[in-house]
């Protein structure tokens, strides 16, 4: 897919081998998740702006981080 969202990216939401339906479902919720944090607006306030941008990526982290267990889990 040419025009992917970084959720999409990072999920790699067309990765699907075993063609089970629940790893669809999740690699999408998860993607649209990441989406959300993505496009949190910068603050209008500098000095906390590098504060959100570290959480966001932690954030973004646990997500693909879930992401892989609960597909893990799909596929048992």
């Amino acid at each position: 897919m040419a025009n992917q969202t970084l959720g999409e990216k990072r999920i790699r939401t067309e990765f699907n081998p075993s063609g089970v339906g629940n790893v669809n479902y999740i690699k999408e919720n998860c993607a649209k998740l990441i989406d959300v944090l993505d496009a949190i607006h910068p603050h209008a306030d500098e000095s906390k702006q590098e504060e959100a941008d570290r959480l966001k990526a932690i954030a973004m982290t646990a997500i693909e981080e879930a992401a892989m267990w609960a597909v893990k889990a799909a596929t048992v």
